[in-house]
């Protein structure tokens, strides 16, 4: 009996499309930092070169950063709204997140071209 109680709560759950947001922008940003050349960027303080890609850069690691801070926020939100999803749903949020941005970076800094 115990098992169709859990079956159907697990069915009747509906998770909005706002949560699967932050992991889409997540997957984006990876994408985006992964379109840069770890050769093109030049580090040196004096020279103007190559503002566009350091701007590139910043922009996405702010679209990284606030998709997990909106992840965050979701499992904030499902941990005090007690009608909506539950935490498992926040959380699964944060790791997707997580995951999809070590891994782009991951990639980022090994390969070569």
């Amino acid at each position: 009996m115990m098992n169709n109680e859990i079956i159907i709560f697990l069915i009747s759950v509906n998770v909005s499309f706002v949560h699967y947001l932050p992991g889409i922008f997540a997957s984006i940003a990876a994408l985006m930092f992964n379109c840069v050349r770890k050769e093109d960027i030049d580090y040196s303080p004096y020279e103007e070169g190559e503002w566009r890609l350091k701007l590139w850069l910043f922009f996405a690691y702010v679209v990284s950063f606030v998709s997990l801070a909106a992840s965050v926020g979701l499992l904030i939100q499902d941990s005090l709204v007690k009608t909506g999803p539950s935490v498992w749903t926040g959380t699964a949020g944060i790791l997707q997140c997580v995951f999809v941005l070590i891994s782009g970076l991951i990639y980022w800094t090994s390969h070569s071209e």
